[in-house]
């Protein structure tokens, strides 16, 4: 059983910071990719940033510059360091993982954080 769990989010205003992380755990033989996610009402679940095992990343446009995505491979765990946030930014935010168990190899959603910036 693969779980990923989600923390950091909340209320923050406009301009401020917040840092999610999300923790994989239960039987992993190995995570390829490590992602953040985010569904705003209304609109459709949408890639916020990735990082590889070998710590290639890649960002949506909206939020370069602003957002840094990194990960603990010892920790199974990824981060999403998020400044300058702004209004549209709100949103749930969910963690994902391509990874490798002993004879599965899947793709994998943890339950989402809510993320929102008052203006």
């Amino acid at each position: 059983q693969v779980q990923l769990v989600e923390s950091g989010g909340g209320l923050v205003q406009a301009g401020g910071s917040l840092r999610l992380s999300c923790a994989a755990s239960g039987s992993i033989f190995s995570i390829n990719v490590m992602g953040w996610y985010r569904q705003a009402r209304g609109n459709e679940r949408d890639l916020v940033a990735t990082i590889t095992n070998g710590g290639s990343t890649n960002y949506a446009d909206s939020v370069k510059g602003r957002f840094t995505i990194s990960r603990d491979n010892a920790k199974n765990t990824v981060y999403l360091q998020m400044n300058s946030l702004k209004p549209e930014d709100t949103a749930v935010y969910y963690c994902n993982a391509d990874l490798r168990q002993k004879y599965i190899r899947g793709d994998y959603w943890g339950q989402g954080t809510q993320v929102t910036v008052s203006s």
